[in-house]
Protein backbone atom coordinates (compact mmCIF):
# COMPACT_ATOMS: atom_id res chain seq x y z
CA UNK A 1 0.00 0.00 0.00
CA UNK A 2 1.45 3.39 -1.00
CA UNK A 3 1.46 6.48 1.16
CA UNK A 4 -1.48 7.86 -0.79
CA UNK A 5 -3.49 4.70 -0.29
CA UNK A 6 -2.94 4.50 3.48
CA UNK A 7 -6.21 4.33 5.43
CA UNK A 8 -6.90 7.33 7.65
CA UNK A 9 -6.37 6.83 11.38
CA UNK A 10 -9.42 6.00 13.40
CA UNK A 11 -11.00 9.20 14.73
CA UNK A 12 -10.29 9.81 18.40
CA UNK A 13 -13.61 10.05 20.30
CA UNK A 14 -14.32 13.31 22.08
CA UNK A 15 -14.39 12.53 25.80
CA UNK A 16 -14.02 16.06 27.13
CA UNK A 17 -16.15 17.20 30.05
CA UNK A 18 -18.29 19.40 27.80
CA UNK A 19 -18.97 16.52 25.42
CA UNK A 20 -19.68 14.25 28.37
CA UNK A 21 -22.24 16.65 29.78
CA UNK A 22 -24.01 16.80 26.42
CA UNK A 23 -23.92 13.02 26.11
CA UNK A 24 -25.34 12.45 29.57
CA UNK A 25 -27.98 15.09 28.93
CA UNK A 26 -29.12 13.33 25.76
CA UNK A 27 -29.26 10.03 27.62
CA UNK A 28 -31.30 11.56 30.43
CA UNK A 29 -33.70 13.31 28.03
CA UNK A 30 -34.37 10.09 26.12
CA UNK A 31 -34.66 7.90 29.20
CA UNK A 32 -37.85 9.49 30.56
CA UNK A 33 -40.13 7.91 27.93
CA UNK A 34 -37.87 5.08 26.86
CA UNK A 35 -39.62 1.66 26.84
CA UNK A 36 -37.64 -0.88 28.93
CA UNK A 37 -36.79 -2.96 25.84
CA UNK A 38 -34.91 -0.02 24.32
CA UNK A 39 -32.69 0.66 27.33
CA UNK A 40 -30.09 -1.87 26.14
CA UNK A 41 -29.65 -0.42 22.63
CA UNK A 42 -29.57 3.12 24.06
CA UNK A 43 -26.77 2.19 26.47
CA UNK A 44 -24.82 0.46 23.69
CA UNK A 45 -25.22 3.49 21.40
CA UNK A 46 -24.09 5.99 24.02
CA UNK A 47 -21.05 3.90 25.00
CA UNK A 48 -20.10 3.57 21.33
CA UNK A 49 -20.07 7.39 21.04
CA UNK A 50 -17.17 7.52 23.52
CA UNK A 51 -15.31 4.75 21.70
CA UNK A 52 -16.51 1.85 23.82
CA UNK A 53 -17.35 -1.58 22.46
CA UNK A 54 -18.33 -5.06 23.64
CA UNK A 55 -20.73 -3.51 26.16
CA UNK A 56 -22.32 -5.69 28.85
CA UNK A 57 -24.75 -4.83 31.62
CA UNK A 58 -24.23 -7.39 34.39
CA UNK A 59 -26.87 -7.86 37.12
CA UNK A 60 -26.48 -9.87 40.30
CA UNK A 61 -28.53 -13.06 40.49
CA UNK A 62 -30.89 -13.53 43.42
CA UNK A 63 -28.55 -15.95 45.19
CA UNK A 64 -25.85 -13.23 45.03
CA UNK A 65 -23.36 -15.71 43.59
CA UNK A 66 -22.79 -14.46 40.03
CA UNK A 67 -23.34 -11.48 37.77
CA UNK A 68 -25.45 -12.35 34.73
CA UNK A 69 -25.56 -10.44 31.46
CA UNK A 70 -28.72 -8.53 30.60
CA UNK A 71 -29.78 -9.56 27.07
CA UNK A 72 -30.64 -6.86 24.56
CA UNK A 73 -29.86 -5.46 21.15
CA UNK A 74 -26.30 -4.12 21.00
CA UNK A 75 -25.20 -5.70 24.27
CA UNK A 76 -22.55 -8.39 24.61
CA UNK A 77 -23.86 -11.46 26.45
CA UNK A 78 -21.11 -13.66 27.88
CA UNK A 79 -20.86 -16.24 30.63
CA UNK A 80 -21.85 -15.30 34.20
CA UNK A 81 -19.11 -13.61 36.23
CA UNK A 82 -18.51 -15.02 39.71
CA UNK A 83 -18.97 -12.45 42.47
CA UNK A 84 -15.76 -12.25 44.46
CA UNK A 85 -13.68 -14.20 41.92
CA UNK A 86 -13.66 -12.08 38.77
CA UNK A 87 -12.85 -8.49 37.77
CA UNK A 88 -16.58 -7.77 37.45
CA UNK A 89 -17.18 -9.35 40.86
CA UNK A 90 -14.43 -7.23 42.40
CA UNK A 91 -15.94 -4.04 40.98
CA UNK A 92 -19.34 -5.11 42.31
CA UNK A 93 -18.23 -5.99 45.85
CA UNK A 94 -15.78 -3.14 46.37
CA UNK A 95 -17.87 -0.55 44.50
CA UNK A 96 -14.84 0.70 42.59
CA UNK A 97 -13.97 0.62 38.87
CA UNK A 98 -11.64 -2.18 37.78
CA UNK A 99 -9.45 -1.96 34.67
CA UNK A 100 -7.99 -5.04 32.95
CA UNK A 101 -5.43 -4.54 30.15
CA UNK A 102 -6.12 -6.75 27.12
CA UNK A 103 -4.61 -7.29 23.68
CA UNK A 104 -7.22 -5.06 22.04
CA UNK A 105 -7.37 -2.33 24.69
CA UNK A 106 -8.58 -2.02 28.27
CA UNK A 107 -11.62 -3.85 29.65
CA UNK A 108 -13.40 -1.63 32.18
CA UNK A 109 -15.81 -2.77 34.87
CA UNK A 110 -17.80 0.02 36.49
CA UNK A 111 -20.14 -0.56 39.46
CA UNK A 112 -23.76 0.37 38.83
CA UNK A 113 -24.84 2.05 42.05
CA UNK A 114 -28.35 3.03 43.02
CA UNK A 115 -27.36 5.31 45.85
CA UNK A 116 -25.07 2.85 47.64
CA UNK A 117 -26.90 -0.32 46.64
CA UNK A 118 -25.10 -2.34 43.98
CA UNK A 119 -27.38 -2.90 40.99
CA UNK A 120 -24.68 -4.57 38.92
CA UNK A 121 -21.70 -3.75 36.71
CA UNK A 122 -21.27 -1.97 33.36
CA UNK A 123 -18.48 -3.62 31.32
CA UNK A 124 -16.94 -2.22 28.14
CA UNK A 125 -13.68 -2.13 26.21
CA UNK A 126 -11.76 1.01 25.19
CA UNK A 127 -8.57 1.34 23.16
CA UNK A 128 -6.99 3.46 25.89
CA UNK A 129 -8.16 4.98 29.16
CA UNK A 130 -7.35 8.35 30.71
CA UNK A 131 -8.82 10.43 33.53
CA UNK A 132 -11.39 12.04 31.22
CA UNK A 133 -12.64 8.57 30.29
CA UNK A 134 -12.82 7.49 33.90
CA UNK A 135 -14.77 10.57 34.96
CA UNK A 136 -17.25 10.33 32.08
CA UNK A 137 -17.79 6.58 32.38
CA UNK A 138 -18.26 6.79 36.15
CA UNK A 139 -21.05 9.31 35.62
CA UNK A 140 -22.49 7.30 32.75
CA UNK A 141 -22.59 4.20 34.97
CA UNK A 142 -24.45 6.17 37.65
CA UNK A 143 -27.08 7.29 35.14
CA UNK A 144 -27.42 3.76 33.71
CA UNK A 145 -27.99 2.41 37.25
CA UNK A 146 -30.76 4.96 37.84
CA UNK A 147 -32.40 4.01 34.55
CA UNK A 148 -32.29 0.30 35.36
CA UNK A 149 -33.85 0.83 38.78
CA UNK A 150 -36.58 3.07 37.38
CA UNK A 151 -37.44 0.79 34.46
CA UNK A 152 -37.32 -2.31 36.68
CA UNK A 153 -40.74 -1.31 38.01
CA UNK A 154 -42.19 -1.39 34.49
CA UNK A 155 -41.01 -4.77 33.23
CA UNK A 156 -40.30 -8.38 34.20
CA UNK A 157 -37.23 -8.64 31.95
CA UNK A 158 -34.68 -7.58 34.56
CA UNK A 159 -36.20 -9.98 37.10
CA UNK A 160 -36.07 -12.81 34.57
CA UNK A 161 -32.44 -12.08 33.76
CA UNK A 162 -31.49 -12.28 37.45
CA UNK A 163 -33.48 -15.44 38.17
CA UNK A 164 -31.24 -18.42 37.42
CA UNK A 165 -33.50 -21.19 38.75
CA UNK A 166 -37.21 -21.61 39.51
CA UNK A 167 -38.46 -19.37 42.32
CA UNK A 168 -41.35 -20.19 44.63
CA UNK A 169 -44.33 -17.86 44.82
CA UNK A 170 -43.55 -17.20 48.49
CA UNK A 171 -40.00 -16.15 47.58
CA UNK A 172 -41.26 -13.78 44.87
CA UNK A 173 -43.52 -12.16 47.46
CA UNK A 174 -40.62 -11.74 49.86
CA UNK A 175 -38.23 -10.30 47.28
CA UNK A 176 -40.84 -7.76 46.18
CA UNK A 177 -41.19 -6.68 49.83
CA UNK A 178 -37.50 -6.05 50.56
CA UNK A 179 -35.74 -2.68 50.64
CA UNK A 180 -32.37 -2.43 48.83
CA UNK A 181 -30.04 -5.14 50.18
CA UNK A 182 -27.35 -2.56 50.99
CA UNK A 183 -27.37 1.03 52.17
CA UNK A 184 -24.26 3.05 53.00
CA UNK A 185 -23.76 6.62 54.19
CA UNK A 186 -20.62 7.96 55.90
CA UNK A 187 -21.93 7.18 59.39
CA UNK A 188 -23.53 3.74 58.91
CA UNK A 189 -23.85 0.80 56.52
CA UNK A 190 -26.41 -1.99 56.48
CA UNK A 191 -26.50 -5.17 54.42
CA UNK A 192 -28.90 -8.11 54.39
CA UNK A 193 -28.77 -11.62 52.92
CA UNK A 194 -31.65 -14.09 52.55
CA UNK A 195 -31.32 -17.87 52.09
CA UNK A 196 -32.48 -19.93 50.33
CA UNK A 197 -32.87 -17.14 47.78
CA UNK A 198 -35.26 -19.02 45.51
CA UNK A 199 -37.41 -20.55 48.25
CA UNK A 200 -37.41 -18.01 51.10
CA UNK A 201 -40.81 -17.71 52.79
CA UNK A 202 -41.05 -16.37 56.34
CA UNK A 203 -37.85 -14.36 56.83
CA UNK A 204 -37.56 -10.69 55.96
CA UNK A 205 -35.91 -7.46 57.05
CA UNK A 206 -36.61 -3.78 56.69
CA UNK A 207 -34.90 -0.50 57.49
CA UNK A 208 -35.17 3.25 57.02
CA UNK A 209 -32.81 6.12 57.81
CA UNK A 210 -34.91 9.00 59.11
CA UNK A 211 -32.72 12.00 59.94
CA UNK A 212 -30.21 10.74 62.55
CA UNK A 213 -32.03 7.50 63.42
CA UNK A 214 -31.58 4.21 61.59
CA UNK A 215 -34.69 2.07 62.10
CA UNK A 216 -34.21 -1.65 61.40
CA UNK A 217 -36.14 -4.86 61.90
CA UNK A 218 -35.48 -8.54 61.20
CA UNK A 219 -38.46 -10.91 61.31
CA UNK A 220 -39.07 -14.64 61.09
CA UNK A 221 -42.65 -15.81 60.54
CA UNK A 222 -43.46 -19.34 61.64
CA UNK A 223 -44.04 -22.07 59.07
CA UNK A 224 -43.23 -22.34 55.40
CA UNK A 225 -44.68 -21.44 52.04
CA UNK A 226 -47.41 -18.92 51.38
CA UNK A 227 -48.73 -18.90 54.95
CA UNK A 228 -45.35 -17.76 56.25
CA UNK A 229 -44.94 -15.25 53.41
CA UNK A 230 -48.36 -13.76 54.18
CA UNK A 231 -47.48 -13.37 57.85
CA UNK A 232 -44.13 -11.81 57.00
CA UNK A 233 -45.86 -9.36 54.66
CA UNK A 234 -48.34 -8.29 57.34
CA UNK A 235 -45.57 -8.02 59.97
CA UNK A 236 -43.37 -5.82 57.77
CA UNK A 237 -46.38 -3.75 56.72
CA UNK A 238 -47.35 -3.17 60.35
CA UNK A 239 -43.75 -2.30 61.24
CA UNK A 240 -43.53 0.25 58.43
CA UNK A 241 -46.90 1.74 59.35
CA UNK A 242 -45.84 2.14 62.98
CA UNK A 243 -42.40 3.47 62.05
CA UNK A 244 -43.85 6.08 59.72
CA UNK A 245 -46.24 7.15 62.47
CA UNK A 246 -43.25 8.11 64.60
CA UNK A 247 -44.02 5.83 67.53
CA UNK A 248 -41.61 4.22 69.99
CA UNK A 249 -40.05 0.76 69.74
CA UNK A 250 -42.51 -0.58 72.31
CA UNK A 251 -45.43 0.79 70.29
CA UNK A 252 -44.06 -0.74 67.09
CA UNK A 253 -44.16 -4.10 68.81
CA UNK A 254 -47.78 -3.49 69.83
CA UNK A 255 -48.78 -2.54 66.25
CA UNK A 256 -47.21 -5.71 64.86
CA UNK A 257 -48.60 -7.90 67.63
CA UNK A 258 -52.14 -6.68 67.05
CA UNK A 259 -51.90 -7.05 63.27
CA UNK A 260 -50.66 -10.66 63.40
CA UNK A 261 -53.13 -11.65 66.10
CA UNK A 262 -56.13 -10.18 64.29
CA UNK A 263 -55.23 -11.61 60.88
CA UNK A 264 -53.99 -15.08 61.82
CA UNK A 265 -55.31 -15.96 65.27
CA UNK A 266 -53.61 -17.21 68.44
CA UNK A 267 -51.78 -20.16 66.86
CA UNK A 268 -49.56 -18.06 64.60
CA UNK A 269 -46.61 -15.88 65.55
CA UNK A 270 -43.60 -13.96 64.25
CA UNK A 271 -40.30 -13.50 66.05
CA UNK A 272 -38.73 -10.10 65.56
CA UNK A 273 -35.75 -7.93 66.37
CA UNK A 274 -36.47 -4.19 66.20
CA UNK A 275 -33.72 -1.60 66.54
CA UNK A 276 -33.13 2.14 66.56
CA UNK A 277 -29.54 3.37 66.09
CA UNK A 278 -28.59 7.00 66.53
CA UNK A 279 -25.98 7.39 63.78
CA UNK A 280 -24.46 10.47 65.47
CA UNK A 281 -24.00 9.12 69.01
CA UNK A 282 -23.93 5.36 68.40
CA UNK A 283 -26.73 4.70 70.91
CA UNK A 284 -28.41 1.41 69.97
CA UNK A 285 -31.87 0.59 71.34
CA UNK A 286 -33.64 -2.66 70.63
CA UNK A 287 -36.57 -4.93 71.44
CA UNK A 288 -36.18 -8.67 71.13
CA UNK A 289 -39.44 -10.53 70.51
CA UNK A 290 -38.43 -14.20 70.72
CA UNK A 291 -35.45 -13.76 68.39
CA UNK A 292 -31.81 -14.93 68.77
CA UNK A 293 -29.73 -12.23 70.44
CA UNK A 294 -27.65 -10.08 68.06
CA UNK A 295 -23.87 -10.41 68.13
CA UNK A 296 -21.55 -7.45 68.70
CA UNK A 297 -18.47 -7.60 66.43
CA UNK A 298 -15.52 -5.41 67.37
CA UNK A 299 -12.13 -5.52 65.64
CA UNK A 300 -13.42 -8.40 63.49
CA UNK A 301 -14.25 -10.63 66.47
CA UNK A 302 -17.49 -11.33 68.33
CA UNK A 303 -17.10 -9.75 71.75
CA UNK A 304 -20.54 -10.42 73.23
CA UNK A 305 -24.18 -11.22 72.59
CA UNK A 306 -26.51 -8.26 73.00
CA UNK A 307 -28.76 -10.01 75.46
CA UNK A 308 -31.99 -8.45 76.64
CA UNK A 309 -35.15 -9.38 78.46
CA UNK A 310 -37.03 -11.45 75.88
CA UNK A 311 -40.51 -10.37 74.89
CA UNK A 312 -43.10 -12.84 73.61
CA UNK A 313 -43.15 -13.28 69.82
CA UNK A 314 -45.38 -10.97 67.84
CA UNK A 315 -48.95 -12.30 67.79
CA UNK A 316 -49.00 -13.77 71.30
CA UNK A 317 -50.27 -10.62 73.01
CA UNK A 318 -47.25 -10.05 75.20
CA UNK A 319 -46.83 -7.31 77.78
CA UNK A 320 -45.17 -4.03 76.69
CA UNK A 321 -41.53 -4.90 76.01
CA UNK A 322 -38.48 -3.63 77.82
CA UNK A 323 -36.21 -1.58 75.55
CA UNK A 324 -32.51 -2.44 75.89
CA UNK A 325 -29.67 0.00 75.20
CA UNK A 326 -25.98 -0.18 74.33
CA UNK A 327 -23.60 2.50 73.03
CA UNK A 328 -21.50 1.35 70.10
CA UNK A 329 -17.93 2.38 69.34
CA UNK A 330 -16.92 3.58 65.86
CA UNK A 331 -16.28 0.54 63.68
CA UNK A 332 -18.56 -1.77 65.67
CA UNK A 333 -20.80 -4.14 63.79
CA UNK A 334 -24.06 -5.72 64.94
CA UNK A 335 -25.03 -9.04 63.37
CA UNK A 336 -28.69 -10.07 63.49
CA UNK A 337 -29.71 -13.51 62.27
CA UNK A 338 -32.71 -15.81 62.26
CA UNK A 339 -32.84 -19.16 64.05
CA UNK A 340 -32.91 -21.15 60.81
CA UNK A 341 -29.18 -20.48 60.56
CA UNK A 342 -28.14 -22.00 63.90
CA UNK A 343 -30.82 -24.70 64.04
CA UNK A 344 -29.81 -26.26 60.71
CA UNK A 345 -28.40 -29.75 61.33
CA UNK A 346 -25.05 -30.87 59.98
CA UNK A 347 -24.23 -34.24 58.38
CA UNK A 348 -24.05 -35.83 61.85
CA UNK A 349 -27.52 -34.57 62.77
CA UNK A 350 -26.22 -31.97 65.24
CA UNK A 351 -27.62 -28.43 65.30
CA UNK A 352 -25.21 -25.89 63.83
CA UNK A 353 -25.38 -23.74 66.95
CA UNK A 354 -24.31 -20.25 67.97
CA UNK A 355 -20.75 -21.25 68.87
CA UNK A 356 -19.99 -22.40 65.33
CA UNK A 357 -21.58 -19.22 63.99
CA UNK A 358 -19.24 -17.16 66.18
CA UNK A 359 -16.21 -19.17 65.03
CA UNK A 360 -17.14 -18.45 61.40
CA UNK A 361 -17.50 -14.73 62.12
CA UNK A 362 -14.10 -14.64 63.84
CA UNK A 363 -12.45 -16.33 60.85
CA UNK A 364 -13.68 -13.67 58.45
CA UNK A 365 -10.77 -11.94 56.72
CA UNK A 366 -12.72 -9.73 54.35
CA UNK A 367 -13.77 -6.85 56.59
CA UNK A 368 -11.55 -4.42 54.67
CA UNK A 369 -13.69 -5.03 51.57
CA UNK A 370 -16.79 -3.62 53.25
CA UNK A 371 -19.93 -4.84 54.96
CA UNK A 372 -21.52 -6.27 51.81
CA UNK A 373 -18.45 -8.33 50.86
CA UNK A 374 -17.97 -9.52 54.43
CA UNK A 375 -21.63 -10.48 54.74
CA UNK A 376 -21.54 -12.49 51.51
CA UNK A 377 -18.34 -14.25 52.55
CA UNK A 378 -19.86 -15.10 55.93
CA UNK A 379 -23.08 -16.37 54.35
CA UNK A 380 -21.16 -18.69 52.02
CA UNK A 381 -18.84 -19.89 54.79
CA UNK A 382 -21.81 -20.71 57.00
CA UNK A 383 -23.50 -22.58 54.16
CA UNK A 384 -20.36 -24.67 53.60
CA UNK A 385 -20.16 -25.39 57.33
CA UNK A 386 -23.76 -26.63 57.22
CA UNK A 387 -22.90 -29.02 54.39
CA UNK A 388 -24.45 -26.77 51.74
CA UNK A 389 -27.90 -27.21 53.26
CA UNK A 390 -30.48 -24.53 53.95
CA UNK A 391 -33.66 -26.41 54.78
CA UNK A 392 -35.15 -23.48 56.70
CA UNK A 393 -35.05 -19.74 56.07
CA UNK A 394 -31.72 -18.28 57.21
CA UNK A 395 -31.18 -14.52 57.22
CA UNK A 396 -28.18 -12.35 58.07
CA UNK A 397 -28.46 -8.60 58.65
CA UNK A 398 -25.31 -6.56 59.37
CA UNK A 399 -25.08 -3.01 60.68
CA UNK A 400 -21.75 -1.17 60.86
CA UNK A 401 -21.61 2.13 62.74
CA UNK A 402 -18.76 4.52 61.92
CA UNK A 403 -19.99 7.83 63.36
CA UNK A 404 -18.83 11.16 62.10
CA UNK A 405 -20.84 13.52 59.90
CA UNK A 406 -21.97 13.83 56.29
CA UNK A 407 -22.63 17.58 56.10
CA UNK A 408 -19.77 18.05 53.63
CA UNK A 409 -21.76 16.14 51.01
CA UNK A 410 -24.30 18.98 50.88
CA UNK A 411 -21.65 21.60 50.07
CA UNK A 412 -21.27 22.51 46.40
CA UNK A 413 -17.59 23.09 45.70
Amino acid sequence: MTEGERQPDRAVPDRSEGFGERLLGVLLDRAHEMPPALIAPLIAEEVARVGGRKVSVLLQDYAQEVLVALPGSGLHVGEPEVIGDSPAGEAFLRMVPVEVPQADGVRMYLPLLDGSDEVGVLALTLDTVDDDDRRLLRRLAGLVADMLVTKHAYTDRFFQARRREPMSMAAEIQWSLLPPLTMSVPQVTVSGILEPAYDIAGDSFDYALNDDILHAAVIDAMGHGLDAAAMATIAVGAYRHARRSGVSLAEKYAFMDQAISEQFGPDHFVTAQMMNLNIVTGLLQWVNAGHPAPLLIRDRRVTRSLESRTTLPVGFGGAPPQVSEYTLRPGDRVLCYTDGLIEERDADGEPFGEERLIRCVNRSEHAEAGVRADGLWLSRALKRERGGRTSDDATLFLIEWRGGAADHLAVVE
